[in-house]
């Protein structure tokens, strides 16, 4: 016999409604994309008609879960001391609202990778699973990785997806992203590119942005020249240091490709104080389309990463990790937006 509604509604009279088992509902309304669209819906309305409300308390003594999630910020040096890259901050706002949207509580921190913050969160229940923004040198970072996964911990992070990464990761596909910039530019009819970022396997998420540059020069006949890439980190600083050794090497180049924003709004000070005109000498793309790229001198063309996406995403796999289910790493595209520093430039006739 089936069970009839009680004065106190509770997920069994959910499920009474909705023609579904309890834990389809308790699933749907923690937000599992493995329920359909259309049961959540049925399922969400059947609980606001009952003034049915989720007890957490209830329901972490049966998962012996704290519902909290851990989001760790790392140590990024910036020009306002706030030591968080400006791209992780914009994308707090869709990982807040993605736990919110599950039932989620989120624990903000900020680490320094000389902390044991490898221990101090799922060890002591804080949280259930740690989401991990910003590391600097992935080379000194992986040991880190690999002793989350020997203890067992959950977490997902934000960076380079790849065959050999250490636990479940979701990022842009940068390899694509930079194939567009190169495709742009080369479409304006520049052919000097130089790219400012540390290409190299500390940063992959940089070296797979110059990859696919290179092969956007090579598929258009050009050789990519290894002496107009400089190195630098993601910092504004780091950027105009970077334009100002390119210049005084003496090589010929007609546009720019950042590794970030950041880097690019410091190379176009650069070439503001050395007199090169942007777009019309020298054609400047970026990465991240972080909230100031639109409000320079001239507006940045960046490549967009997915912020609203990414925050679902994360919580997706992290909560595939949590749920003992299978966490595999995805990509998410990222778009050319097309502003002033290339749009419309001519070929240039000079350096």
């Amino acid at each position: 016999m089936g069970r009839k509604p009680s004065d106190r509604p509770t997920s069994f009279d959910i499920a009474y409604r909705a023609g579904v088992s309890q834990p389809t509902v308790s699933r749907a309304l923690r937000g599992d994309k493995a329920v359909s669209q259309k049961t959540r819906e049925k399922i969400e309305a059947i609980a606001r008609e009952l003034n049915y409300t989720v007890d957490k308390n209830a329901s972490s003594l049966r998962s012996q879960r704290s519902n909290t999630i851990a989001l760790l910020f790392f140590e990024d040096p910036t020009p306002d001391q706030s030591m968080i890259n400006p791209f992780f901050l914009s994308m707090l706002g869709s990982i807040t609202r993605s736990c919110a949207n599950r039932g989620l509580d989120l624990l903000i921190s900020f680490q320094q990778m000389e902390d044991d913050w490898h221990t101090q969160y799922q060890d002591s229940h804080r949280a259930d699973g740690l989401i991990l923004l910003g590391y600097g040198d992935y080379r000194l970072y992986e040991e880190r990785l690999q002793q989350l996964v020997s203890q067992g911990t959950h977490f997902v992070r934000w960076g380079s997806v790849r065959a050999d990464n250490i636990g479940a990761t979701v990022g842009s596909d940068n390899f694509g992203a930079g194939r567009k910039a190169g495709e742009h530019l080369i479409g304006l009819g520049r052919k000097k590119i130089a790219f400012l970022g540390q290409a190299d396997e500390s940063y992959p998420e940089f070296a797979e942005r110059y990859a696919g540059l290179s092969v956007a020069m090579e598929h258009a006949g050009l050789s990519p020249d290894p002496s107009l890439v400089q190195p630098a980190l993601t910092g504004e600083a780091e950027g105009y240091a970077a334009a100002q050794r390119l210049l005084a090497s003496g090589a010929e180049f007609d546009a720019i490709f950042a590794g970030s924003d950041l880097i690019a709004i410091g190379a176009m000070r650069a070439l503001a104080e050395a007199g090169i005109a942007i777009p019309s000498d020298v054609a400047v793309v970026g990465f991240d389309d972080i909230p100031g790229a639109q409000h320079t001198n001239p507006p940045l063309t960046t490549m967009m990463q997915d912020i609203r996406g990414a925050g679902d995403v994360l919580l997706d796999v992290l909560t595939q990790s949590i749920e003992g289910e299978d966490a595999t790493g995805k990509q998410l595209p990222a778009k050319l937006i097309i502003r002033e520093s290339t749009a419309g430039s001519d070929v240039p006739t000079g350096k």
